[in-house]
């Protein structure tokens, strides 16, 4: 592609040398710049890409999107100023491949929790209709049935724009994709239309980036505020932020609900730890899921299905035949008659979530004990929180480790013991140990009780000190079977 057709949606400030040289590349990361390609300099929130254009330019870097051009400039090279570099990459990213959410109807999924269930259940659902889909979320990305793997809930965009070439090139009509705080503030969705947006909830998570609960509000419904008139957005009313985050979207607003009026409604009838009978718009049907929680997840994936023109009876055949995705609220059975669940309940709320959905099926028969810890460099102020919520409705808890990362397990498992008083303390121990953590909270159940393993879920690794070695929460709950 040649360069000014690449940079022509762009306000250009200032431009040395020839715009109509071919691109055949395009790179945020001077690492994987090869001959041809554009260099976009970002100034990152860890590194600033206009330090590395000299090694973009030693790759083979032929031309040089930044905000400031270098005073020594390189010969046969073409450097386009813009005012900010990662406001424009999506847009850049977007010309170079395509267009390609022109030819998808992209559906995207934001809030604290749920993101991932609701994502994946609704790729599992349109592939089980017969359509190609792709799914763009935290566990894996999928190009219909391809497994692509993944690092961050949203790509970068070049990365993201790439992924949905190659899906409208594999012939997906579908993509649902979960949209991170992180990803709406740095840009990396600009560029993308959307079809849809739904809304999860919100609840304290990421203050380690967004620094206030009111930032993170304000990015949430940044993305709802961008989608385009033609789109829908499908908000949560049991939230209490659900109304907030569509009050300035131009896009048609839809409402779900568990506990009030709204467009698409739901109530449980019936609950067992092998699924729920549900009400759904006056239509029962049975599902493989559990809990509370995951009722406004199916409601959010029933809603964007109506929106997306499915029948309603197609849609609820559909959802009794959904499975629980790898990691989320996963029963296993020991053959010693206890129930051990493994979920990725990392926050407060989600742990909550679990918990109550724990002692919705248990209906006071069996006592709870749950093994969690808290991510380290990450916000602190969730892990008092999450000790206290783990305390508020378990018989016993274990604090454990849960990807230290740079800082020691101790420290961190000290900071949610902080959160507990004399009285509360009697019901927990801590073991820095998760293996040891694991099998001794199989060793304390008795039949007819039950395990909450939180916040690893699906991931197979503990991050240590910049290393992650293998690490399987349900493996080690089978061996301990």
């Amino acid at each position: 592609m040649k360069l000014k057709n690449l940079v022509s949606k762009l306000t250009v400030l200032e431009v040395k040398g020839d715009l109509e040289r071919d691109i055949c590349g395009v790179q945020i990361d001077s690492r994987q710049v090869a001959d041809g390609h554009l260099f976009i300099a970002v100034r990152g929130t860890v590194a600033d890409g206009h330090n590395y254009i000299d090694k973009a330019l030693e790759k083979g870097a032929v031309a040089i999107l930044c905000e400031m051009i270098p005073e020594k400039i390189a010969e046969n090279v073409t450097y386009v100023k813009v005012e900010n570099t990662e406001q424009v990459v999506g847009q850049v990213a977007t010309t170079f491949y395509g267009d390609p959410t022109s030819k998808l109807k992209l559906v995207g999924v934001t809030g604290t929790n749920g993101k991932t269930t609701i994502a994946t259940v609704l790729y599992e659902m349109f592939r089980h209709m017969g359509h190609k889909a792709g799914l763009l979320s935290t566990v894996c990305n999928y190009i219909d049935g391809e497994a692509i793997p993944t690092d961050h809930t949203t790509p970068d965009p070049i990365t993201l724009n790439a992924l949905l070439a190659k899906m409208v090139e594999a012939g997906c009509e579908y993509v649902f994709m979960e949209v991170s705080s992180h990803s709406v503030v740095q840009n990396r969705i600009g560029g993308l239309t959307f079809a849809g947006g739904l809304f999860t909830n919100i609840t304290r998570d990421h203050l380690d980036f967004h620094k206030t609960f009111e930032n993170y509000i304000k990015a949430k419904k940044l993305f709802f505020d961008r989608l385009p008139k033609e789109a829908f957005a499908i908000t949560n009313a049991d939230d209490k932020n659900g109304m907030v985050m569509v009050q300035n979207t131009k896009a048609e607003v839809k409402t779900y609900s568990v506990q009030s009026p709204a467009d698409f409604k739901a109530k449980i009838i019936e609950c067992h730890f092998e699924g729920m009978y549900l009400n759904i718009n006056g239509k029962e049907v049975g599902v493989q899921f559990i809990g509370k929680f995951n009722v406004s997840n199916l409601l959010a994936v029933y809603g964007a299905a109506i929106m997306l023109g499915k029948d309603e009876q197609e849609v609820l055949v559909a959802l009794s035949a959904m499975k629980p995705v790898n990691g989320r609220f996963e029963a296993l059975r020991s053959p010693s008659g206890y129930t051990a669940i493994v979920d990725y309940a990392h926050t407060p709320d989600a742990l909550e979530n679990v918990l109550n959905a724990i002692h919705g099926v248990l209906d006071g028969k069996g006592e709870v004990i749950t093994v969690c810890g808290a991510g380290g460099n990450r916000d602190k102020g969730k892990r008092p929180l999450m000790a206290r919520e783990a305390v508020k409705q378990s018989d016993r808890v274990i604090i454990t480790s849960d990807n230290p990362r740079f800082e020691e397990p101790q420290d961190i498992i000290n900071d949610m013991l902080a959160g507990l008083d004399e009285e509360q303390m009697k019901k927990v121990i801590a073991i820095v140990d998760r293996r040891q953590a694991i099998k001794t909270a199989c060793m304390m159940a008795k039949s007819g009780d039950v395990i909450l393993i939180a916040g690893k879920g699906h991931e197979d690794y503990q991050d240590v000190k910049g290393v992650k070695h293998h690490f399987d929460d349900k493996e080690e709950v089978r061996a301990c079977f």
